[in-house]
């Protein structure tokens, strides 16, 4: 970069952080201050897109009203010649990243990720928000454990909300809002969204967890819904056989494609989840010392 594309407004950029599709993401630090953030920046062939910049005043809104360990603070957008959020800076790596690098030693921490993912959803719920794109990519996590639930970009009140239209012509490109792997049926219909429906995408994530893979796949986007919307999970015991019957059968009252059958909220969930032995007895992954 030049000296001239070193800095947004009073933002000073000092390194890449990631790199997506519409935004990228970098640690920064503001004039005048010593604590650095990051800045998630949109792209230069997007700054005139007014969808957008809404998804990114959404997530400053709904960020910032977050006060939870679990969950990342954001605070502020700053609608600049080049549009972004400044929020607080997490070094750590997606847990989709995780899942496909270090698989064992995700498989040593599920326990701990379980509660603490959980624990982020329950913080967003309790303020009044649905997530409506739960999934592996949008929790970060480091090396002693700590989660950050993050991008509320396309988060939804809990009240209020009318049907969402999320698709509303079945097969039709560029209707969905969401990520299909982790799309509950009633989202992929384009009905009120509920609690239940993050307690479906949260299902995934945990069926990714043990796994290593989404309960579904397609070879095709509308076969990959039409899995969602009909067909049963794939037994986790069989793909897992260290996972315990009670949180096996736990997941898949998640996964239930009628929203009054699972979980009713994340308090439950946890609740629930105290009373049960992740692994089987004896089971438990350790790490490999050697």
């Amino acid at each position: 970069m030049s000296s001239s594309q070193d800095f947004l407004g009073p933002y000073r950029l000092i390194r890449l952080i990631r790199s997506g599709r519409r935004c990228n993401v970098w640690e920064a630090q503001r004039s005048g201050e010593q604590e650095r953030v990051a800045c998630k920046v949109v792209l230069e062939e997007f700054r005139e897109d007014k969808s957008e910049i809404a998804q990114m005043r959404n997530e400053a809104m709904v960020g910032k009203e977050m006060d939870s360990p679990y969950v990342i603070k954001v605070f502020e957008f700053v609608n600049h010649r080049t549009p972004f959020i400044v929020m607080q800076l997490f070094n750590a790596k997606n847990l989709k990243q995780e899942i496909r690098e270090r698989p064992d030693f995700v498989a040593v921490n599920i326990p701990s990720y379980i509660e603490r993912c959980a624990l982020g959803l329950e913080h967003l719920h309790s303020k009044g928000w649905l997530h409506c794109d739960v999934k592996p990519d949008n929790y970060l996590v480091d090396e002693q454990g700590n989660v950050k639930l993050i991008d509320f970009s396309i988060a939804k009140p809990i009240k209020g909300q009318k049907s969402v239209g999320l698709m509303k012509i079945f097969g039709k490109k560029n209707i969905v809002q969401g990520t299909r792997s982790y799309m509950s049926p009633e989202q992929i219909l384009g009905k009120k969204l509920t609690i239940a429906s993050d307690v479906y995408g949260f299902g995934c994530v945990l069926h990714e967890l043990f796994s290593g893979k989404p309960p579904f796949t397609g070879v095709s986007s509308d076969d990959l819904l039409q899995k969602h919307l009909r067909a049963a999970p794939p037994s986790l015991q069989a793909l897992n056989r260290s996972i315990s019957e009670p949180m096996a059968n736990l997941v898949l009252r998640m996964l239930s494609k009628d929203p009054k059958k699972r979980p009713a909220n994340m308090s439950d969930f946890l609740s629930e989840l105290k009373r049960t032995s992740v692994y089987r007895a004896g089971m438990r992954p350790k790490l490999n010392q050697a």
